[in-house]
């Protein structure tokens, strides 16, 4: 669900266009997924879109992803230019997926 990001010394009137028209459908490059880390007790994620004073939003995609926000132990440690980094449970549980947005 990417957007079209015109450059800054765009004159094609259509493209700005397009870029407003998407961003009000809800279209956003500062989306994704992840995988927590299997046997770690962190994750970092890392995308272009995120900067210090960000948040990042994660919901579980997988049975595995929702009984670890359950046990409690996930959070967001840490938020910088360019990444976060997600706290986790050390487990050698796969399959724990969530999809993230990052606002701000």
């Amino acid at each position: 669900m990417t957007a079209y990001v015109p450059g800054i010394t765009e004159t094609d009137l259509k493209k700005i266009v397009l870029a407003i028209q998407q961003l009000a459908a809800g279209r956003s490059n500062a989306v994704g997924s992840v995988t927590l880390a299997v046997g770690a007790s962190s994750t970092t994620v890392t995308t272009a879109n995120c900067a210090v004073g960000s948040v990042p939003i994660l919901v579980p995609a997988s049975a595995n992803a929702a009984a670890e926000v359950g046990n409690g132990t996930m959070y967001v440690s840490a938020v910088a230019n360019g990444a976060f980094t997600i706290t986790h449970a050390n487990s050698a549980t796969t399959g724990r997926v969530f999809l993230w947005a990052v606002v701000g």
